[in-house]
């Protein structure tokens, strides 16, 4: 009996050992900075349908704008007034390995609309400081500054909206539901943000990894809550949509397979206020511009012009 409880006690300490081994190397992939991040994104052919916006887009003279988060980091964004002089501005996120150069073909439509445009690097990618990646869920708290940085530049009577896309959907989302939103935000538009972290991770545990989501998601979930200060249920965009009070445009690719396209329905059931929805038919994730660019500019088009005149 007493070897039994020895060897009981020997199997459970290796397999929290594996365990905790197992968490840190995936804490690791999942949420400390790649140095690839860092890098502009290889651009567009010009058989590319976007190839217009992006080399277009880039070309513009720019502005870099500075903010520091409430931990000290210096973050960096791209600023690229409109042809003709507006309080309208629009804020964009990108998403996760990515930085501003990803954004440039979404900066050129909403260039083309008549917006100024604001692309941050999120912390821990591009130029921007930081070690751990923040899912939306610390960069909420930037945003809100970045936002508050239009207004103190623009004018009071700023007219913003944000986009973002994946994890910058998740960002945007997450930041509308914060109770100091500056009042000059006017709609959101995110394109396939997943529910949570927690949901998103579980899911790719069996897609990528085909591995079953427990134990391991709440090992590397309490390993965020220690490294990043969230555990991985608090990064939700849904809980924040629910409290949003912003008029919100859903996209999602039909055919989204790393953000299940099944994650939008409760995004858009969620929120309370004014909402759209729109479904890139066959499109893998954030494929939907690429695929369908004129619909894509037209379905945001028409949001914008009837929630932001």
């Amino acid at each position: 009996m007493h070897n039994l409880v020895k060897w009981l006690i020997g199997l459970v300490f290796i397999i929290t050992l594996v365990l905790f081994v197992a968490g840190m190397y995936f804490f690791h992939v999942a949420q400390v900075r790649d140095s690839q991040a860092d890098q502009p994104d290889a651009l567009r052919s010009k058989e590319n349908p976007l190839y217009h916006y992006e080399h277009t887009f880039l070309a513009r003279p720019k502005q870099t704008w500075h903010e520091t988060s409430k931990d000290g980091l210096k973050l960096v964004a791209w600023y690229v007034p409109a042809e003709k002089k507006t309080n309208k501005t629009a804020v964009l996120a990108h998403g996760w390995h990515n930085n501003k150069t990803t954004m440039a073909i979404y900066g050129e439509l909403f260039h083309e609309l008549g917006y100024n445009v604001l692309i941050p690097d999120n912390r821990s990618h591009g130029e921007s400081q930081g070690r751990i990646i923040g899912y939306g869920w610390l960069d909420r708290r930037d945003y809100i500054q970045w936002l508050n940085q239009v207004v103190a530049k623009n004018g009071q009577d700023s007219d913003i909206i944000m986009y973002g896309m994946s994890m910058g959907a998740a960002t945007v989302l997450s930041t509308s539901g914060e109770s100091d939103l500056p009042k000059q935000v006017k709609a959101v538009i995110s394109d396939s943000s997943y529910t949570s972290l927690w949901d998103e991770t579980k899911h790719e545990a069996g897609d990528m990894y085909n591995l079953p989501w427990f134990p391991l998601v709440p090992v590397v979930s309490g390993i965020s809550k220690v490294r990043a200060g969230y555990f991985y249920g608090e990064a939700s965009p849904l809980k924040q949509v629910a409290k949003s009070t912003r008029p919100t445009l859903f996209i999602q690719g039909g055919a989204d397979t790393f953000v299940p396209t099944r994650m939008v329905y409760p995004l858009y059931r969620a929120l309370r206020a004014p909402k759209a929805l729109w479904i890139g038919k066959g499109s893998k994730h954030v494929q939907s511009f690429n695929d369908h660019p004129v619909a894509y500019r037209e379905q945001i088009q028409k949001f914008l012009m009837q929630y932001d005149r």
